[in-house]
């Protein structure tokens, strides 16, 4: 294995999943979706996001002395807002939904107590999923897992992934398009991205008030933001920054895990 394959629950085997499965692993669970993201870049684009994500915070966490594992990532979600672009691919709400809750009880079952949902799609439905499925599973209870899932929704931290992701026009803009040349920098069509222009539909303002589709907001070509400003050395910035929210969120969650491991260090 390479040093990343470690970090892959997919690459060990099972008595190696064995010997990791227990109260004190951090499981990481990518979540993204299949749906359009502009002329200039693949449909994975939430998944390779929410991949980079928890891959790097895995590395972060284990550099810590806690113990981290990343789940294959969920490819689907709530896409309805890219109605009408060929290759969107989405889930009803409840089958997201059950879909969370039995990995989350497969984990539990073998004895894993800890998991983050690491999430790079952002329509409102899609993540009133994952706020649900972190508020179940909350608190502590007999052979179950607790679920945290740090929002990059929120205020706290989309106010550390720059302007443009706080203005809300940032679907296949720079941010996603930066964080794709960092972390697949093959899927980009380098020269549909240099052309596009800046497209801004004050995304956010629409959807409250009841736009249904990039298409009812103006994004005709499934993208809004700025993607020919986007680099991959944001891109890694970003992708770091993003990581570092779930190292906070577990350590803030289970301040006991790097407690132990303070202690095993002296």
């Amino acid at each position: 294995m390479t040093g990343n394959d470690e970090l892959r629950l997919t690459r060990r085997t099972w008595p190696e999943a064995r010997a990791l499965f227990g109260p004190d692993l951090v499981a990481i669970v990518p979540v993204g979706s299949t749906e359009p993201h502009g002329p200039h870049l693949p449909l994975d684009v939430d998944v390779t996001i929410a991949d980079a994500q928890a891959m790097r915070a895995a590395e972060l966490l284990v550099e810590q002395g806690v113990s981290a594992i990343v789940l294959p990532p969920v490819n689907y979600g709530v896409t309805f807002f890219t109605d009408g672009f060929e290759g969107r691919v989405t889930l009803r709400p409840g089958t997201l939904w059950a879909v969370l809750e039995d990995l989350v009880d497969s984990l539990s079952e073998q004895g894993v107590r800890r998991v983050v949902l690491c999430n790079a799609h952002l329509e409102p439905g899609h993540i009133k999923v994952l706020r649900g499925i972190a508020k179940d599973y909350a608190e502590p209870r007999a052979e179950k897992a607790v679920v945290v899932f740090p929002d990059n929704t929120r205020r706290r931290w989309a106010g550390t992934l720059g302007a443009e992701f706080q203005s809300g026009d940032c679907h296949a803009g720079q941010y996603e398009t930066s964080i794709v040349l960092a972390a697949d920098p093959g899927g980009v069509r380098a020269e549909a991205q240099k052309s596009l222009p800046s497209v801004q539909v004050d995304l956010v303002e629409k959807m409250q008030a009841g736009a249904q589709s990039f298409r009812e907001v103006g994004a005709v070509d499934a993208y809004c933001g700025d993607p020919a400003a986007a680099t991959a050395a944001e891109g890694r910035e970003l992708i770091d920054a993003l990581a570092e929210m779930v190292c906070v969120t577990v350590r803030e969650r289970w301040p006991d895990l790097f407690e132990r491991a303070a202690e095993s260090n002296r």
